[in-house]
């Protein structure tokens, strides 16, 4: 109960940060990307704002034995840069630039513009689904535990 208390604090922080800084509009973020346009700069001073305590976490992050909300922390265990990150980051590029939303925003706007989310948001599942049937099994976070032999997470 105490994750999913969690999960849902940190979404609601998440999608009024979004709503409040106007990052759920994609006008707003095709204005960013439009550099030789009516360039807008406001999505660069989120990203920064959003560096500064994503900074001050690592550095908690990295003296904790484990998370306050779970058995251990769930990081990557891997830094390779492969064609297939890269390709899913140039695909992800291409759909932020032309739609002007990306998965978070697109559910912050179910709720504030849902007719032109719904469409993002439904083509979005449409692509994660296309990937988990056309892709070799990926380990998850959830089989990682199984396959690493410890206590499978009751999520």
């Amino acid at each position: 109960m105490k994750q999913i208390s969690l999960a849902l604090l940190a979404g609601a922080l998440f999608g009024a940060g979004l709503a409040l800084s106007g990052m759920a509009d994609p006008a707003k973020v095709r204005g960013f990307l439009d550099i030789f346009g009516a360039w807008n700069p406001t999505l660069m001073f989120v990203m920064g704002g959003a560096l500064m305590p994503m900074g001050v976490a690592w550095r908690i992050q990295a003296k904790l034995r484990a998370p306050l909300a779970a058995e251990r922390f769930n990081l990557p265990d891997t830094t390779k840069l492969d064609a297939r990150l890269i390709g899913g980051a140039v695909l992800f590029g291409i759909g932020w630039g032309v739609a002007g939303l990306c998965p978070g925003p697109a559910i912050t706007d179910l709720a504030l513009a849902p007719r032109a989310a719904f469409v993002f948001v439904l083509a979005m599942l449409a692509g994660m689904a296309a990937f988990k049937f056309t892709s070799p099994r990926q380990p998850t976070a959830r089989n990682l535990t199984a396959d690493w032999g410890g206590r499978k997470d009751e999520r």
